[in-house]
């Protein structure tokens, strides 16, 4: 968060610097599942869960050739970008209504990264959906890192998602052990309670920056943007 923005400090074990929860994610008993198995795992337990599920993201470039707004952008049409962000809205809502609510704890650094700048505003359109976040400056969680990237449903279930050099989803690890997912959940529950409301974020530091400078030299950095199923993914 920049020097501008507010900052919230609470009293819990993420912020505790000589206690890391996170740590024993690495080392935890899993089921390892590549993106297909992932998927089909993940959506066979969001179909049953009654908790709210928290998801911790920490990594500020990821790729998402299956969205067609983040296409927009790594091609250099802004405004086409946000107004493709603008059509998911309606369809979001419709997703989210009689879910549990999903909530996320966003870590963000600055300069934001071209990702991060579309991505926030993809999470204010989440928001107004019914899919709450709040953000994080990196600093809160340097004692932390690396962090992993995690999906938690519960006390004894989350899932740790794994990327690709390119930021690419690459599948997950289903962890169950309560001794390492439940210490992870208080955590993220704590991280989200120490963040700002996505949507005041994103409007004092997100909206008024000019459209993000897409180099040849990154688009050559990641695949062709070849895989495209427009799937809507939580």
């Amino acid at each position: 968060m920049s020097e501008h923005a507010a900052s919230n400090t609470v009293d819990d074990p993420a912020h505790d610097p000589a206690g890391d929860p996170f740590a024993a994610v690495a080392h935890a008993d899993a089921l390892v599942l590549d993106a297909e198995g992932y998927h089909a795992a993940f959506d066979r337990d969001h179909a049953v869960t009654a908790e709210p599920m928290w998801k911790l993201e920490r990594a500020q470039t990821f790729y998402e050739p299956d969205v067609a707004s983040w296409r927009a952008m790594m091609d250099g049409d802004w405004a086409g970008s946000l107004a493709l962000v603008g059509e998911m809205e309606g369809p979001l809502r419709r997703y989210f209504r009689g879910r549990v609510p999903v909530r996320r704890a966003r870590v963000a650094e600055f300069p934001v990264t071209p990702y991060l700048q579309w991505e926030m505003h993809v999470l204010a359109v989440r928001a107004r959906a019914g899919s709450p976040c709040r953000v994080l400056p990196a600093a809160r969680v340097a004692h932390l890192d690396p962090l992993p990237e995690l999906v938690v449903f519960g006390p004894a279930l989350m899932y740790e998602v794994l990327y690709d050099e390119y930021g690419g989803h690459r599948g997950g690890r289903r962890i169950t052990d309560p001794r390492v997912v439940g210490p992870c959940l208080a955590a993220v529950r704590a991280l989200y309670a120490a963040g700002e409301d996505v949507l005041a974020f994103h409007e004092r530091e997100i909206a008024p920056l000019p459209p993000p400078v897409v180099t040849d030299a990154m688009r050559a950095a990641v695949p062709a943007y070849g895989h495209r199923t427009e799937e809507f993914r939580v």
